[in-house]
Protein backbone atom coordinates (compact mmCIF):
# COMPACT_ATOMS: atom_id res chain seq x y z
CA UNK A 1 0.00 0.00 0.00
CA UNK A 2 1.24 3.47 -0.89
CA UNK A 3 1.87 5.83 1.31
CA UNK A 4 1.59 8.87 -1.06
CA UNK A 5 -1.48 11.05 -2.08
CA UNK A 6 -3.34 10.27 -5.05
CA UNK A 7 -2.23 13.46 -6.56
CA UNK A 8 1.50 12.68 -5.70
CA UNK A 9 0.70 9.40 -7.88
CA UNK A 10 -0.63 11.08 -10.79
CA UNK A 11 1.92 13.79 -10.33
CA UNK A 12 4.91 11.14 -10.46
CA UNK A 13 2.73 8.85 -12.89
CA UNK A 14 2.77 11.81 -15.56
CA UNK A 15 6.50 12.14 -15.74
CA UNK A 16 6.82 8.21 -15.93
CA UNK A 17 4.62 7.91 -18.96
CA UNK A 18 6.43 10.90 -20.60
CA UNK A 19 9.97 9.15 -20.07
CA UNK A 20 7.89 5.88 -21.73
CA UNK A 21 6.76 7.96 -24.30
CA UNK A 22 10.59 8.79 -25.09
CA UNK A 23 11.40 5.13 -24.29
CA UNK A 24 8.93 3.32 -26.97
CA UNK A 25 5.37 3.87 -24.99
CA UNK A 26 5.64 0.17 -24.41
CA UNK A 27 4.12 0.86 -20.27
CA UNK A 28 7.78 0.67 -18.91
CA UNK A 29 11.36 2.45 -18.35
CA UNK A 30 14.62 1.66 -18.08
CA UNK A 31 16.07 1.75 -14.94
CA UNK A 32 19.13 3.63 -15.59
CA UNK A 33 16.38 6.59 -16.41
CA UNK A 34 15.25 6.35 -12.79
CA UNK A 35 17.18 9.21 -11.60
CA UNK A 36 16.52 11.51 -14.39
CA UNK A 37 12.94 10.83 -13.95
CA UNK A 38 12.66 11.72 -10.44
CA UNK A 39 15.11 14.67 -10.86
CA UNK A 40 11.90 15.93 -13.43
CA UNK A 41 9.65 15.72 -10.63
CA UNK A 42 11.71 18.09 -8.65
CA UNK A 43 13.35 15.27 -6.32
CA UNK A 44 17.18 15.28 -6.60
CA UNK A 45 18.85 11.74 -5.04
CA UNK A 46 22.14 11.30 -5.63
CA UNK A 47 23.29 8.82 -8.37
CA UNK A 48 23.77 6.60 -5.10
CA UNK A 49 20.89 6.97 -3.80
CA UNK A 50 18.93 5.88 -6.82
CA UNK A 51 20.99 2.82 -7.51
CA UNK A 52 20.28 1.36 -3.70
CA UNK A 53 16.89 1.86 -4.52
CA UNK A 54 16.57 0.54 -7.91
CA UNK A 55 18.16 2.39 -10.14
CA UNK A 56 20.99 0.96 -12.62
CA UNK A 57 24.04 2.66 -14.16
CA UNK A 58 23.91 0.50 -17.56
CA UNK A 59 20.89 0.82 -20.23
CA UNK A 60 19.46 -3.04 -20.60
CA UNK A 61 19.53 -4.11 -17.27
CA UNK A 62 16.26 -3.79 -15.82
CA UNK A 63 13.23 -2.09 -17.05
CA UNK A 64 10.32 -1.03 -14.36
CA UNK A 65 6.56 -0.81 -15.33
CA UNK A 66 4.79 1.85 -12.84
CA UNK A 67 3.64 -0.37 -10.10
CA UNK A 68 7.07 -1.80 -10.07
CA UNK A 69 9.14 1.89 -9.86
CA UNK A 70 6.16 3.44 -6.96
CA UNK A 71 8.33 1.67 -4.33
CA UNK A 72 11.47 2.84 -5.75
CA UNK A 73 10.12 6.33 -6.04
CA UNK A 74 8.57 6.20 -2.15
CA UNK A 75 11.98 4.87 -0.86
CA UNK A 76 14.24 7.42 -2.53
CA UNK A 77 11.70 9.99 -1.23
CA UNK A 78 11.92 8.58 2.28
CA UNK A 79 15.52 8.63 2.44
CA UNK A 80 16.90 12.09 0.10
CA UNK A 81 18.47 14.47 2.37
CA UNK A 82 18.62 17.98 1.32
CA UNK A 83 21.40 19.65 2.59
CA UNK A 84 20.47 22.55 4.30
CA UNK A 85 21.81 26.41 3.89
CA UNK A 86 24.61 25.79 7.15
CA UNK A 87 25.75 22.62 5.08
CA UNK A 88 26.48 24.50 1.54
CA UNK A 89 27.78 27.68 3.65
CA UNK A 90 30.54 25.27 5.62
CA UNK A 91 31.28 23.43 2.44
CA UNK A 92 32.59 26.31 0.34
CA UNK A 93 34.09 27.35 3.37
CA UNK A 94 36.72 24.99 3.35
CA UNK A 95 37.76 26.65 -0.22
CA UNK A 96 37.64 30.24 1.30
CA UNK A 97 40.81 30.41 2.38
CA UNK A 98 41.02 33.95 3.37
CA UNK A 99 37.49 33.78 5.14
CA UNK A 100 36.08 36.93 3.08
CA UNK A 101 32.95 35.20 1.96
CA UNK A 102 34.34 34.78 -1.86
CA UNK A 103 35.54 31.98 -4.17
CA UNK A 104 36.82 32.39 -7.55
CA UNK A 105 34.70 31.53 -10.37
CA UNK A 106 36.91 29.11 -11.73
CA UNK A 107 38.07 27.34 -8.65
CA UNK A 108 33.79 26.75 -7.90
CA UNK A 109 33.68 25.31 -11.16
CA UNK A 110 36.85 22.82 -11.17
CA UNK A 111 34.48 22.44 -7.54
CA UNK A 112 31.72 21.40 -9.39
CA UNK A 113 33.28 19.66 -11.56
CA UNK A 114 35.70 17.36 -9.80
CA UNK A 115 33.89 16.38 -6.12
CA UNK A 116 31.53 14.16 -4.90
CA UNK A 117 28.79 13.83 -7.94
CA UNK A 118 30.93 15.79 -10.88
CA UNK A 119 28.56 17.81 -13.01
CA UNK A 120 29.31 18.41 -16.61
CA UNK A 121 30.84 21.94 -17.83
CA UNK A 122 27.27 22.31 -19.36
CA UNK A 123 25.37 21.86 -15.99
CA UNK A 124 27.53 24.23 -14.63
CA UNK A 125 26.93 26.94 -17.94
CA UNK A 126 23.20 26.68 -16.88
CA UNK A 127 23.44 26.94 -13.25
CA UNK A 128 25.65 30.31 -13.68
CA UNK A 129 23.02 31.04 -16.48
CA UNK A 130 19.74 30.78 -14.32
CA UNK A 131 21.02 31.99 -11.35
CA UNK A 132 22.63 35.29 -13.48
CA UNK A 133 25.92 35.05 -11.20
CA UNK A 134 28.23 38.34 -11.41
CA UNK A 135 31.89 37.82 -10.77
CA UNK A 136 33.92 41.05 -9.41
CA UNK A 137 36.28 42.80 -10.75
CA UNK A 138 38.97 39.84 -9.78
CA UNK A 139 36.96 36.98 -10.88
CA UNK A 140 35.22 35.94 -8.08
CA UNK A 141 31.85 35.17 -6.52
CA UNK A 142 30.23 35.80 -3.09
CA UNK A 143 29.32 32.33 -2.28
CA UNK A 144 26.19 32.72 0.27
CA UNK A 145 24.73 34.76 -2.53
CA UNK A 146 25.23 31.41 -5.17
CA UNK A 147 24.11 29.11 -2.45
CA UNK A 148 21.08 31.38 -1.55
CA UNK A 149 20.07 31.19 -5.64
CA UNK A 150 20.60 27.93 -6.08
CA UNK A 151 18.38 26.87 -2.97
CA UNK A 152 15.85 29.33 -4.61
CA UNK A 153 15.51 26.73 -7.52
CA UNK A 154 15.41 28.00 -11.32
CA UNK A 155 13.64 31.44 -11.83
CA UNK A 156 10.01 31.04 -12.86
CA UNK A 157 8.86 31.82 -16.19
Amino acid sequence: MSSLSKSEIEDIREVFDLFDFWDGRDGMIDAVKVGDLLRCSGINPTIALCVKHGATLKQGEKQYKFDEFLPCYEAILKEKEDGTFADYMEAFKTFDREGQGIISAAEMRHILTSYGERLEDADVDNIVKYIDLHEDIDGNIKYEELIKKVMEGPPMK
